[in-house]
């Protein structure tokens, strides 16, 4: 049997009915206080209402819904539906998972890509000078 999955013990069911001033009062103060405030922006509910309906009717693969606004505070209406967020080079698709409910949408596209170093050329050190060339 499959773990039921629960936000501040509330079920997805009863989350998905609630509205965002309902939500933002079990998210954490950052994120209530940009719910309260600013809620979502205007053409992004507009898209993810848009999305969720074609979801119902069936839709198989959807676009991923494109977006710099990564400040967008991740509410239940958005669960299952995949973001393309825009991380300053590229839009890096992510997709809406219940553990990223309350957090940012920016928080799942990196900016940085991680630091790796290649090996050492020749001549890069004092002992490789040595080594032969192939």
């Amino acid at each position: 049997m499959a773990k039921e999955i629960m936000f501040r013990g509330k079920t997805i069911d009863e989350l998905l009915n609630m509205s965002y001033t309902e939500f933002a009062q079990l998210c954490n103060a950052r994120a209530r206080r940009t719910l309260l405030r600013d809620g979502i922006d205007k053409s992004l509910e507009k898209r993810i209402k848009e999305a969720r309906k074609a979801l119902e009717q069936g839709a198989k693969d959807l676009k991923p819904i494109r977006t710099h606004l990564r400040d967008t505070v991740i509410v239940p209406q958005m669960l299952g539906l995949k973001f393309g967020v825009y991380n300053g080079k590229e839009f890096v698709v992510v997709e809406i998972k219940p553990e990223m409910l309350g957090h940012y949408l920016g928080e799942f596209a990196m900016t940085r890509k991680k630091l790796k170093h290649g090996k050492a050329g020749i001549g890069a050190t004092r002992s490789s000078t040595a080594i032969a060339r192939k």
